[in-house]
């Protein structure tokens, strides 16, 4: 759903796109005649922007791997269609942040216009995350996705590795 990621200021937002490619299967049946991205999955892609946004904070902040779990919408507004080649800029900004839990404000925009907003609430780290072989496997895995996501990626890994050395 997330296509790239343009920006990402750890505890404030992130920016990112997604490009609704005509050959998507969904247009053939999200409608005949007349196809546009259904709601839910620019939903997602805004889920999927605001947890990586939510992964490096607590990062940052915490010195370890979580998995923001995208669990309730609120506020959710779809304003416009989005149609076939469209390209959506996705943005999110933390509202809340607790140990347990966040809380994001995004949207979504074609050519500039509003199509979407709404305040996503994601809860951290399911049964089976408090191991250490199994954060090892999630930062592998956040490594790999923010890799192919994020062009800034390895800028921003070494200045957390040296700030990670510092600190030591």
């Amino acid at each position: 759903m997330l296509d790239r990621i343009l920006e990402i200021t750890p505890g404030e937002s992130a920016v990112g796109l997604k490009t609704a490619t005509r050959s998507e299967d969904y247009f053939a049946d999200h409608f005949p005649g007349f196809p546009v991205v259904p709601g839910v999955l620019l939903l997602e892609s805004l889920a999927q922007l605001s947890g990586k946004l939510l992964e490096l904070t607590i990062l940052r902040d915490r010195g370890y791997w979580s998995w923001p779990i995208f669990s309730m919408a609120d506020k959710v507004k779809f304003r416009r269609f989005v149609r076939p080649g469209d390209l959506v800029r996705l943005e999110a900004r933390i509202l809340a942040l607790s140990d347990e839990s966040a809380q994001t404000r995004v949207q979504a925009f074609v050519d500039g216009k509003k199509v979407t907003t709404a305040e996503q609430t994601f809860v951290f780290n399911p049964e089976g995350l408090d191991t250490t072989e199994a954060r090892e496997l999630l930062q592998e895995h956040e490594s790999v996705q923010f890799k192919i996501l994020w062009e800034g990626w390895p800028k921003w890994w070494a200045a957390h590795e040296a700030r990670a050395e510092e600190a030591d």
